[in-house]
């Protein structure tokens, strides 16, 4: 016999954004409950609205199995008295078992016999257990959370009802002042209460009260609706999954609307249109069919079609008075120089402990010309990136960016082409923001993509140097992912560049221009250049190369962000070969004695010094090896080196006591070992 069961935990409206995750959790949290109760079930589905979060599970177990157990106690030696009676401690043993002495036998563990007794468990039944539901609902935990009445608990929002039911059984429980029944509630305005007869009955109980409780359904009709709106007006109209997501956990009951504002304002860039319709008001924009922006929005209302054209209408009207705003900033942010907008960022903070946005863009210009001569940007390309870097955060002082904060950078190149800047220029200035996101998009110029990297290297410098360490899930300045945006970056362009050459760099700028720059201490260098190998360590698990291999690799700060990376794909592709174990044994033999070793300095390997044939042939072959080709064919060199070293292994002992031979030796394998060094450290490879 199986049964299906139903928990609703009712609320006032979730953020949209916590909908999802907070069902999806809710479901696996009471799936670990049954599992721990030994409670199996068939399916589980899930349903969610702003108002509630629901999980039905079907098929579920009448009861747990019975169960016998083996209980072990003390040893027998400590269980039975010198008269053959039971001692205290194995009387104590069966009674916390709820057995008896009669019960003991014995068995010998690792040499040692024990006492142990069997337990025949019978299994509780469903409706016994899921009381204990109580423990599911009050552990969910949330990104913020609130109290409310004179409670102490704490939750996303207040809970207004629950509803547990076990077939057509309530499932009794009281969380707070809050009793469980059978009651729910429909559409705020377009149902009502409504008790539910059985679980089985609550989707379709649900949807006569004007409640879609499945989310997937209630998506899949909106994208109908939306689809149908496109279709009768031959509109492309653009619809993100994000937002989607969103609006879908605004609603319990969707219908879709068009709207209309006048088209004097398709005069305004179409990135303000598009966030004041999508980021701020939730409205998905309309595109002709070659792509243009048409002065038309789409939107989901939260019920029925009765009195629509007043939600048009009021929708319209909010839609209208932003951009109105929007068209009298474009209009004056135009009445000022970038050079008066560049003036006012003298007054503008980056950080009260770090200075003001004009003295980053100061760093940033010496940073980014320096950037700029490593990775060959060509002297036009040069120019440009020295205006860029002069004005890029000019737009943060304009009244757009002030009421509008997303498009920053946005507005910079817009405005700066209007001032007649190049186009080279401008796009930099756009472009030094990305990615804003993980995995997000990458600048796809040269010039935007040094300013990018120069701007976020001395963001994250000039916080380190602070103390401003990101610390736990704690990254208040987004300096994790400045730092991968960096390493991706590098490796898009395929540009020579490395943790530790850049922070030295900035190291180097900083006593060049010590008025722009908080002292740096070599602390702060080695723990920035941590905190970005660990970066660089995240950006290779992404690309799922093994443990190991990353450790390797990523241990040479000196090594480009594209050697780092390539050397994982060589190591990894050659992991499977019947010579891989050998080759890198080898190698690691010859790190971990040059690790170890202290040569005083201008130490030379001395040939005259060698004892036997072993030491002139693996010199012979360190002469002849080269390390300026491709990553493959440096490990092809390291395959061809492992039988030297074997040999030399084999032949000579390194640490001779006698001083010369032993220094001799250790310069030998210190130089040998300068040809691993695009590997990194290869004693971390596990080729056990």
């Amino acid at each position: 016999m199986t049964h299906t069961m139903l928990l609703e935990i009712g609320l006032e409206e979730i953020p949209a954004h916590v909908v999802t995750p907070s069902v999806q959790q809710l479901a696996e949290r009471l799936k670990e409950f049954l599992q721990e109760q030994r409670l199996d079930f068939e399916k589980l589905q899930t349903y969610s609205t702003p108002r509630r979060l629901a999980v039905k599970i079907s098929g579920l177990a009448d009861q747990q199995p019975d169960v016998e157990e083996e209980a072990k106690g003390p040893a027998k030696k400590i269980a039975l008295q010198a008269d053959g009676s039971w001692s205290k401690a194995a009387i104590g043993f069966t009674r916390g078992q709820k057995m008896t002495p009669d019960d003991i036998y014995f068995k010998e563990l690792k040499g040692t016999e024990y006492v142990y007794v069997k337990k025949f468990i019978a299994g509780k039944t469903a409706a016994e257990i899921l009381p204990d539901l109580k423990k599911v609902v009050a552990a969910m935990n949330f990104p913020t959370m609130m109290r409310w009445g004179n409670n102490d608990f704490k939750y996303i929002r207040p809970i207004r009802w629950i509803v547990a039911l076990l077939d057509q059984e309530v499932i009794n429980f009281k969380l707070l002042n809050i009793t469980t029944g059978r009651k729910t509630q429909g559409h705020r305005f377009l149902g009502h209460q409504i008790e539910l007869s059985a679980a089985t009955d609550y989707p379709q109980s649900l949807e006569s009260v004007a409640v879609i409780a499945d989310a997937a359904k209630r998506k899949t009709m909106i994208k109908n609706q939306i689809a149908k709106l496109a279709q009768e007006h031959d509109w492309k109209i653009v619809v993100e999954a994000d937002l989607l997501e969103e609006v879908n956990n605004l609603v319990e009951y969707p219908t879709v609307f068009a709207g209309s504002f006048a088209e004097k304002y398709l005069q305004i860039p179409d990135e303000v249109l598009i966030t004041s319709m999508r980021d701020h008001q939730r409205f998905f924009y309309v595109r002709d069919q070659q792509g243009k922006l048409l002065p038309y929005f789409v939107s989901v209302r939260n019920g029925n079609q009765q009195f629509l054209a007043n939600v048009i209408a009021g929708n319209e009207k909010v839609l209208t008075a932003r951009l109105e705003d929007a068209a009298f900033f474009y209009q004056e942010d135009q009445k000022t120089s970038l050079s008066q907008y560049v003036a006012k960022l003298e007054h503008v903070m980056f950080h009260d402990k770090i200075g003001t946005m004009a003295e980053k863009m100061q760093r940033v210009g010496y940073l980014s010309q320096s950037i700029a001569e490593q990775v060959g940007l060509n002297s036009a390309e040069q120019k440009d990136l020295q205006r860029a870097a002069a004005i890029y955060k000019f737009d943060l002082v304009t009244g757009m960016v002030g009421e509008f904060s997303e498009l920053q950078g946005v507005m910079g190149e817009k405005y700066a082409l209007l001032q007649g800047e190049t186009p080279a220029v401008a796009t930099a200035i756009r472009e030094h923001y990305l990615p804003t996101e993980a995995g997000g998009k990458l600048p796809a110029t040269k010039v935007g993509a040094v300013l990018a990297i120069a701007d976020k290297l001395d963001s994250i410098t000039d916080f380190f140097a602070a103390g401003m360490l990101p610390s736990g899930s704690n990254d208040p300045y987004a300096l994790r992912r400045q730092a991968a945006g960096i390493i991706r970056i590098c490796l898009e362009f395929d540009w020579p560049l490395a943790v530790k050459p850049l922070l030295a760099l900035v190291a180097s700028t900083a006593q060049q221009q010590p008025a722009l720059y908080q002292k740096i201490q070599p602390a702060h260098v080695a723990e920035a250049t941590e905190f970005m190998m660990d970066r660089m360590r995240k950006q290779l698990q992404f690309l799922q190369y093994p443990f190991d291999i990353i450790t390797a690799v990523a241990a040479q700060p000196r090594n480009t962000f594209t050697t780092i990376t390539q050397a994982a794909e060589v190591l990894q592709v050659h992991r499977q070969e019947t010579d891989f174990k050998q080759t890198i044994e080898a190698a690691s033999r010859v790190l971990r004695l040059t690790r170890k070793a202290k040569l005083p300095v201008g130490v030379k390997v001395q040939p005259a010094l060698f004892e036997n044939e072993t030491e002139a042939k693996l010199n012979q072959a360190v002469a002849t090896a080269k390390t300026t080709g491709t990553l493959e064919e440096d490990y092809q060199q390291l395959q061809k080196l492992r039988e030297p070293i074997e040999a030399y292994f084999d032949q000579t002992m390194v640490m001779s006591p006698k001083q010369q031979l032993q220094q001799n030796r250790l310069a030998q394998l210190k130089q040998l070992a300068k040809l691993f060094q695009p590997f990194g450290d290869l004693t971390a490879i596990n080729v056990k």
